[in-house]
């Protein structure tokens, strides 16, 4: 199967150019053709300071077999191939896309190219809102750079002393989470007029370095990913909070695994920043264009050009949740859904406000995986606690980057009285479950992706809302399994991992199998994020060999190699990059015509199906099932922006045939949706 298996971060490297090609798409909206380059920018810092990292960390294993390490550095090799490609691309994007925009009448202006009244406004704003926040260290002074905060613009400044010259060198942190990336300054030509922070430091470097002799200035920017797998040390006798705040403090202390930097930095500062960051030969060390750090590309200011933005799509409401009737009882006559963002998060948290008020609701118990700054979801928890409900919430302390955030919010619920587990030793509870215990009936709500209003705002996810007791009760014996995790339970109506997910999978694509070699209608269609698990693969290979039909809507890692003539070539798969992050994750299978309909937290990756505690829940609502497949059908016939996932990276749109329009997944969802509620 090798030779029809794409290695997981290949197949990621792949994923992530489809968000460049978006930014390159013409008939996307300028200032969201900016955004993707953020996000690609983002994503690319993130998958180096974890899978980069990782992989550097394997390879230093002794133990490591020679398969194993030939495999790791040429799947690193073939990363930083990719990645010098795409890099170029993506700089060629950034120059096109700013081009566009000062046709529209929004300038990107840099420090030599201000008027007198721009100058003046620059030393005044450097002493209202910079001065005291940039602090140059000698770089002579500095041993290691990377002790320094990573993912953070640095300019290495060479100062040559004009009487003398004698050059010296400096490292200045750009303050730009102390006032922004992006500085607004006076309008001229008929332009708006946007600045980086990096050449307003540039500019203000004099006044930076005030009180020594006059000198020249030259400024290049760089910046440096670290490790940030947290090393907990589990023999240690420390307290779960503490063992992670240690973790967070050694990501602080991880090894740079890439480097990049302006490729007009002269040689010899380049050998001395290289150096004192210890980047060795399979580490990534680019040379790129003027400025790093694009994920701020995100938040570029409009300048009031909203036409250069997508229109805003409502978030609905639907009749269930805007009734003075009880939600609760809504719940228990019928299954209630939301798919957000097309449905409002807020129904979501009405339904908790309506639990921690209602005197019959005895216990809630929630999973939270990622909480928003300012989290409706934990005020309402906290809420049912103070009525005397008793309430848990079992807290993954372990969700990458947002430790912290979790803490916080673990130890404001542990003081208002909230029961906080943090989670099952060396699993990760991913799952996203709710479970209301009530005298008038227990209800359950599961979901495919976090109970964050801010991810809901972005995100494509489901929640289904049910009283079904079978569902209800299962979802209980979850949580029991999380407090106690040395009980087994059995499970029906879920799928739950690392209980029996995977097995019951494989079993229920061995079903299509037997039927299509019977003759048999056999088909599955899937919704998911990443497929990488090996048995998954290999399963999907034999039901496509056996001519079983397979449709599946991917986001993210595709280790797949579709289309392959008797190995693959039943398989079709897109990946679709929109205005929204798709997210949810979907389960149908045909079932010789008894349909089975999923829905949960999982994606086909090995941690996901043997390391975390993760939900699918059976659909039996036919309003719900015929939802999921409507999503799942739009996302296959998206010939706008839904892209043939290959296993090559190809990454190109369906062929539209002729007399056939134009169709656009999330587009045609949100109308449906808003054509829902007005007949309603």
């Amino acid at each position: 199967m090798k030779k029809y298996y794409v290695e997981r971060d290949v197949s990621w490297m792949y994923f992530n150019h489809r968000i460049l090609q978006e930014a390159q798409n013409e008939s996307v909206p300028l200032l969201e053709r900016l955004s993707f380059l953020g996000i690609y920018s983002n994503n690319l810092d993130e998958f180096f300071r974890v899978r980069v990292a990782s992989i550097n960390r394997l390879l230093e294993e002794p133990s490591l077999d020679k398969a194993t390490h030939h495999s790791l550095k040429t799947s690193l090799k073939t990363i930083n191939k990719l990645n010098l490609a795409y890099s170029v691309e993506y700089n060629e994007t950034v120059e096109r896309v700013m081009g566009e925009l000062e046709k529209h009448g929004i300038r990107v202006l840099n420090e030599k190219q201000l008027n007198d009244e721009q100058k003046e406004f620059l030393r005044h704003y450097y002493y209202d809102k910079i001065n005291g926040s940039v602090n140059p260290v000698w770089l002579n002074e500095i041993d290691d750079i990377a002790k320094l905060e990573d993912n953070r613009i640095y300019l290495v400044v060479e100062r040559t002393d004009s009487e003398k010259q004698k050059t010296k060198y400096a490292i200045v942190k750009i303050p730009d989470r102390h006032v922004g990336r992006w500085v607004k300054i006076s309008s001229s030509d008929g332009f708006d007029n946007i600045m980086y922070l990096d050449d307003i430091i540039r500019y203000c470097l004099p006044l930076i370095f005030i009180g020594m002799k006059p000198a020249t200035y030259r400024a290049y920017s760089f910046k440096f990913t670290k490790d940030a797998e947290m090393e907990i040390d589990n023999d240690q006798d420390y307290g779960t909070l503490q063992k992670i705040r240690l973790g967070i403090d050694s990501r602080r202390r991880g090894d740079a695994v890439r480097v990049l930097y302006d490729k007009e930095m002269p040689r010899e500062i380049q050998k001395k920043i290289l150096e004192r960051l210890d980047i060795d030969e399979l580490d990534t060390n680019l040379a790129g264009g003027r400025y790093q750090n694009h994920k701020d590309l995100m938040s570029f200011p409009d300048c009031g050009h909203t036409e250069l933005k997508y229109p805003k799509w409502p978030h609905s409401m639907k009749p269930e949740f805007t009734t003075t009737e009880s939600v609760l009882d809504e719940i228990r006559q019928k299954d209630r859904f939301i798919h957000v963002p097309y449905h409002s998060f807020d129904s979501y948290i009405r339904v908790l406000q309506e639990a921690a008020m209602k005197p019959e609701v005895q216990e809630i118990k929630t999973t939270l995986y990622r909480l928003a700054k300012d989290s409706k979801v934990v005020k309402a928890l906290i809420s049912a606690a103070r009525n005397g409900k008793k309430v848990t919430a079992v807290v993954e302390l372990l969700a990458r980057f947002d430790e912290e955030s979790n803490i916080k919010w673990s130890k404001r619920m542990q003081s208002e009285g909230v029961n906080v587990i943090f989670g099952v030793e060396g699993l990760k509870v991913h799952s996203k479950l709710l479970y209301i215990e009530s005298r008038k009936g227990n209800i359950a709500c599961i979901g495919t992706g976090n109970f964050h209003e801010g991810n809901a705002k972005v995100y494509t996810d489901y929640i289904m809302m049910t009283a079904r007791a079978g569902i209800v009760k299962e979802v209980a014996r979850v949580f029991d399994f999380i407090e106690h995790p040395y009980v087994h339970p059995q499970f029906r109506e879920l799928m739950v991992s690392p209980n029996s997910m995977k097995n019951r999978i494989l079993r229920m694509l061995d079903v299509e199998i037997k039927n299509a070699r019977a003759g048999k209608e056999a088909w599955v269609k899937l919704k998911i994020n990443h497929i990488t698990d090996k048995d998954m693969v290999r399963k999907l290979y034999e039901a496509s060999s056996a001519g079983v039909m397979i449709d599946i809507v991917i986001r993210g890692n595709c280790s797949l190699v579709p289309g392959v003539p008797g190995v693959s070539e039943n398989i079709r798969c897109v990946g679709i990059i929109d205005r929204y992050l798709e997210h949810s994750r979907i389960l149908i299978f045909c079932n010789g015509g008894h349909n089975k309909y999923f829905l949960g937290s999982a994606d086909w990756m090995p941690r996901n199906l043997t390391s975390r505690v993760e939900v699918y829940t059976s659909v039996y609502d036919p309003d719900l099932r015929k939802d999921l497949m409507r999503t799942i059908d739009y996302g296959m016939r998206d010939n706008v922006n839904g892209r043939i996932v290959d296993g090559h990276g190809t990454n190109a749109f369906p062929e539209i045939a002729p007399g056939e329009k134009p169709f656009r997944s999330q587009e045609e969802l949100n109308d449906a949706y808003n054509h829902a509620g007005s007949n309603e």
